[in-house]
């Protein structure tokens, strides 16, 4: 028997072509969504999102809320390329997101953006707090830089930065509680978890590009988290009260953001199952999905809470990184406060006095990391 081609298909082309789709459909779905992915709310959110953080770039590069919070130009140019990285944009695109992400990354990596000993915090004013945020949003640009010459230049900030953040550590602190931290100045002797949260999350992001960071650094951080957690110890030293969390400092009590925090850097950092884990876990689930005794769900985080969108955007990471059922339930939190919460302008406003006071750059590149995790595209959350 000899095949012969026609101008004109045989219908068992179309029969075959018609059984392919159909089995791609009806197997879970799976194969057709990546296919044909289907486009929904958050998709549209996050994109209004974007669309305003670019409208906030200047000619510089950074990110500035136009609006008149002038402040914090390279922390709030960080924040913003990372939210872009989160959804799939990248430097190398010839879209205009990939055009303002160039314009970030360079202005970021001018001379005058970090001291010659590595300190990002000074040129704006973040501090060490802002130190750790440009340090992680620049060590998840490498390998994406334009050029050979762009990746080199931002693995030398990085490695700056990096080199700075280990000498910080090692700064004798005034009491042995606070070893293994962070807080607000390079060579500040106390230690806070919110400061260190963005220092180790930097190193491991660092770590992870093959930028030389000793275990035992990212060990004792570590250690000064789990010492935060605010729990009884039994005789070995383990934490014995599995519905808690972490406190803004060790002996202080649990709080969301700080709690969320600390979970999802330790999860960054390889723990598994750890009391701490566990317990923090709990906790977070109890504010956010508590059973109000009527056969429904109620939440005990508000838009307006202390810190919300910090809070927010390490509890979303943190309970992905936890697997289902937690994944889940977070993931409904998070989208259904947010989206109900954006503005028309495709910002998000902060709804208590300290984070509306921080301006929209921020509460906007925090709702679009929150929401990323739809996405999963950064790689400090793929390890």
């Amino acid at each position: 028997m000899t095949f012969t081609l026609s101008s004109k298909p045989s219908g068992l082309i179309p029969l075959l072509a018609g059984i392919l789709i159909l089995v791609l459909w009806v197997h879970e779905g799976r194969c057709a969504e990546i296919l044909f992915p289907r486009r929904d709310g958050i998709d549209a959110a996050v994109e209004r999102g974007i669309t305003f953080l670019v409208s906030q770039q200047r000619n510089d590069g950074s990110f500035v809320d136009q609006r008149g919070r002038d402040q914090h130009h390279s922390v709030m140019t960080g924040l913003s390329l990372m939210s872009m990285a989160a959804v799939g944009h990248q430097p190398s695109d010839e879209t205009v997101e990939g055009q303002v992400m160039r314009r970030a990354i360079a202005f970021l990596t001018q001379d005058d953006r970090q001291t010659p000993d590595g300190y990002f915090g000074a040129a704006d004013g973040s501090r060490m707090y802002g130190h750790g945020i440009i340090s992680l949003a620049l060590s998840e640009m490498l390998g994406m830089g334009v050029n050979p010459q762009q990746d080199a230049l931002i693995r030398k900030r990085v490695m700056l930065a990096i080199e700075l953040i280990l000498r910080s550590q090692r700064v004798q602190k005034h009491s042995v509680k606070y070893e293994g931290g962070w807080r607000y100045t390079p060579t500040a002797n106390d230690s806070d978890l919110s400061v260190t949260v963005w220092q180790l999350m930097a190193l491991r992001s660092a770590r992870n590009s093959e930028i030389p960071v000793p275990k035992s650094a990212i060990d004792l951080a570590v250690k000064y988290l789990s010492e935060s957690y605010k729990s009884q110890r039994d005789r070995n030293g383990q934490a014995t009260d599995l519905n808690s969390g972490f406190g803004y400092q060790p002996g202080r009590n649990a709080e969301f953001a700080t709690t969320a925090a600390g979970l999802l850097a330790l999860q960054v950092c390889g723990e598994v199952n750890t009391p701490e884990i566990i317990g923090s876990t709990n906790y977070l689930l109890d504010l956010t999905h508590r059973d109000d005794g009527k056969g429904g769900i109620q939440s005990r985080i508000k838009y307006n809470s202390k810190w919300f969108f910090y809070g927010t955007y390490y509890y979303a990471q943190a309970m992905v990184k936890r697997g289902e059922p937690y994944a889940g339930k977070a993931r409904s939190f998070t989208e259904n406060i947010l989206i109900s919460n954006q503005k028309e302008d495709g910002s998000w406003e902060g709804g208590d006095s300290q984070e509306r006071t921080a301006g929209r750059i921020y509460t906007t590149s925090m709702a679009i990391l929150c929401l990323s995790v739809k996405y999963h595209y950064l790689p400090i959350f793929q390890y």
